[in-house]
């Protein structure tokens, strides 16, 4: 395909993923023309983001593409990646696929404010004992933070990603929503429970209409070059995935020995640093025992590794910490909902409510294996995400109670009662 040249990829966005959405989804009533919309990119040099540029060029809007330079020069990286998110692959991969398209394309230098507001908090959470997933700081403070003001300063409307989510304004809520995407082996639903309404307003989403392998399939087709270039797997700024090794050369105090212990408080052995341990971890514990014992909470005030048996790991109530709600306002009493304690987990069957000091208290009806202090929890009606917060700490089943009840204008999708 030539410069400028018109896509031509024969794919709709009427079909089955999207026949139940709004009319205009996902710009608002009384948007201006598409061509009259000028759209910033996040262009990282894989599929998803290159065809989600195309399919934006396609449908007329004025695309202008940008990769963020995120990775600071004195990281201790270890086996560095060739191929993953920042590398200088990926940057010629996003400028060849932008030339392809005709698009300006541009690399911003985020590498000193990433740093900041990623790398260190990541890195401060674990010291304290916490599980952070640094992907989502990075939507909330970068993607639709700085990226977000950067594409502003070039005068655009949206800021899009490459994301498999479907984010749009619903006039029955009148808000913007964040609904589960076309995938559901792909759904990156989880990572959007931050964003604000201001945030949500301005992003695009194009790839949630579609599965990864029509994804891959119009890539082939449109001759993007980046088809079959696998996924990225690893934290952006370790791509050797040893957190632990990064921890060990980034903040050397990390290693902090101090004392394992069993619930009753009796010493059982000695840990290398609370860092380096995560809720439900087994290996590396170094202890003798007639049972498998794993780590079942971290107490950064003792600086101790608590551990227990298989079932202790399992729990059932946890308090959540900055909260946001995204497709519902505020709660005021239980709600029935659909939870995920993490990433990879499948959401459980849960009811949400209030707590002291703007906390929100989710019982699991069933219980989860390590619920990790650090971790967000994300909560689900169905398709739409309600809200989610940060995990603040597990609390003993007799926390749990309340009667439960539906938010006020929000129907609760068949098969979760």
């Amino acid at each position: 395909m030539k410069p400028n040249e018109k896509l031509n990829t024969h794919w709709r966005r009427d079909g089955k993923a999207t026949r139940d959405l709004p009319p205009g989804w996902p710009l608002p009533p009384g948007a201006p023309p598409k061509h009259q919309i000028r759209v910033v990119v996040a262009m990282s040099g894989g599929v998803d983001s290159s065809v989600a540029a195309a399919l934006l060029k396609e449908e007329g809007y004025d695309v202008i593409g940008i990769t963020m330079q995120l990775w600071p020069s004195d990281l201790p990286f270890g086996e560095r990646s060739e191929s993953g998110c920042c590398s200088l692959t990926a940057v010629e991969d996003a400028r060849r696929v932008a030339y392809k398209l005709g698009i300006p394309y541009y690399v911003v230098n985020f590498q000193e404010p990433f740093q900041e507001a990623v790398i260190d908090v990541f890195v401060e959470e674990y010291l304290r004992g916490e599980t952070p997933n640094p992907c989502l700081i990075c939507n909330q403070k970068v993607k639709f933070g700085m990226l977000l003001q950067k594409a502003m300063e070039l005068g655009a409307d949206y800021v899009a990603t490459g994301h498999y989510a479907r984010i749009g304004y619903d006039p029955q809520r009148g808000r913007y929503v964040v609904r589960k995407s076309a995938d559901p082996h792909k759904d990156q639903t989880y990572t959007f429970y931050g964003q604000t309404q201001e945030q949500l307003a301005r992003t695009l989403t194009p790839c949630g209409d579609y599965t990864k392998e029509e994804i891959r399939r119009m890539a082939l087709e449109m001759g993007l070059g980046v088809g079959l270039k696998p996924d990225s797997q690893e934290i952006c700024f370790i791509p050797d995935n040893d957190y632990r090794r990064f921890l060990r050369e980034y903040r050397p105090e990390a290693h902090k020995p101090g004392p394992i212990v069993d619930k009753t408080g009796k010493r059982l052995g000695t840990h290398d640093g609370i860092a380096f341990y995560t809720v439900g971890q087994r290996k590396g514990l170094r202890i003798s025992s007639s049972e498998r014992l794993y780590v079942i909470a971290i107490d950064e005030e003792n600086n101790a590794l608590v551990v227990g048996t298989e079932d202790d790991v399992f729990g059932t109530t946890l308090a959540v910490r900055d909260v946001n709600w995204v497709s519902t306002g505020p709660i005021d009493g239980p709600v029935r909902v659909q939870a995920k304690i993490r990433y990879n987990a499948e959401p459980a069957d849960a009811v949400i409510y209030p707590g002291e000091n703007g906390e929100i208290i989710t019982r699991l009806i069933e219980p989860q294996r390590a619920i990790s202090p650090g971790q967000a929890v994300v909560w689900y009606d169905g398709d739409f995400v309600v809200g989610g917060g940060v995990i603040d700490r597990q609390l003993p089943d007799s926390a749990a109670g309340g009667n439960i009840r539906q938010p006020a204008g929000h129907t609760i999708a068949a098969g979760t009662r």
